[in-house]
């Protein structure tokens, strides 16, 4: 026998033992087998579809909006419940008495059905602008003719684009809404403002009739300078570019102007605020000390007029909580 063939023979023997023992070693029981990775996935997507269902699974707007009386819009379509809404009492806001009393008597007639006007509030900074937007809409809301209907949702000022979703959602409701953005202008390349325009007045829809806007601002003019300056240059009729700076504010129809105070009106909110929270001091040194801190903060205004009372009340060990 050659040495090729003798080596075939031997190998064979060992090959087939081999084959003998490899073979019951694949062979396992059908419950103890691992998950293909086919059955590793279908197992994962079906626990993604299960959490997706379960996410969109949420309450009608209707109900949603029974949860409270102010809310914050979200671009994705959420609408937030704010449980205590940042805000001071309307008793409080000292010298905006004839803006505080066209501010309630609008809000008034809008949520008990009669025609109002969106309105803005524009000027010196500090003044009550935002604050007496949130306390007209307190005031309002306890009213029994109103009883709740009305809710308050802010909007931020990035989030403008997203303002015709926000009216579709608003429409269908029963409830009467007052749509508020704090610090509104635009700079630059910015054109959201078109949807703000939009919404106002011009639109195809409008503005629903249970919706007005409540806008704060430290510019009367929405739009700046340099945006009116880019119009004015690239158009052919350079007056276009004045025409749409003002139309945006004038699809407003309440203009509200809060101006820079007096000392004795300031002096007035620095009594205000000490009195309504039971801080005791003698007049003639909360005069002193307001009027310093005033001086050291180069402006009187009711925002100064607070952090004074805020400084003051810490140094007495006074909480801010309503005297009784």
């Amino acid at each position: 026998m050659s040495k090729k063939s003798r080596k075939t023979s031997l190998a064979s023997p060992k090959k087939a033992t081999q084959r003998k023992t490899a073979k019951p070693a694949t062979k396992r029981p059908a419950s103890a087998a691992t998950p293909s990775a086919d059955e590793r996935i279908a197992k994962a997507l079906e626990a993604i579809a299960a959490s997706l269902s379960a996410s969109t699974a949420k309450p009608s707007a209707a109900d949603s909006l029974k949860a409270a009386a102010a809310f914050i819009w979200h671009p994705d379509g959420r609408l937030a419940p704010v449980p205590r809404v940042n805000r001071v009492e309307l008793g409080l806001l000292k010298g905006v008495d004839r803006m505080r009393d066209i501010l309630i008597e609008n809000t008034e007639r809008f949520a008990t059905g009669l025609p109002a006007n969106n309105a803005l509030l524009w000027g010196a900074r500090g003044m009550g602008k935002s604050s007496l937007v949130k306390a007209a809409h307190a005031t309002v809301n306890a009213m029994p003719e109103v009883n709740g209907r009305l809710k308050l949702i802010e909007i931020h000022r990035e989030d403008i684009e997203s303002l015709p979703n926000l009216m579709s959602l608003l429409r269908e409701s029963d409830f009467h809404f007052i749509v508020f953005c704090d610090d509104l202008s635009f700079d630059g390349n910015d054109a959201s403002y078109k949807s703000l325009k939009a919404v106002l007045e011009g639109g195809i829809e409008g503005r629903p009739e249970n919706v007005i806007l409540y806008a704060t601002s430290n510019r009367r003019h929405l739009l700046a300078r340099d945006m009116i300056e880019n119009e004015r240059s690239t158009s052919i009729n350079p007056g276009e570019a004045v025409e749409e700076k003002v139309s945006l504010s004038d699809r407003f129809g309440l203009w509200l102007g809060f101006h820079k105070c007096s000392q004795d009106e300031y002096l007035d909110m620095v009594k205000g605020y000490c009195s309504h929270f039971g801080v005791k001091i003698a007049e003639s040194e909360l005069e002193r000390e307001a009027l310093e801190w005033a001086t050291t903060r180069g402006s009187r205004s009711g925002r100064v007029a607070w952090q004074f009372t805020q400084e003051l009340a810490g140094r007495m060990g006074v909480r801010l909580t309503a005297s009784t």
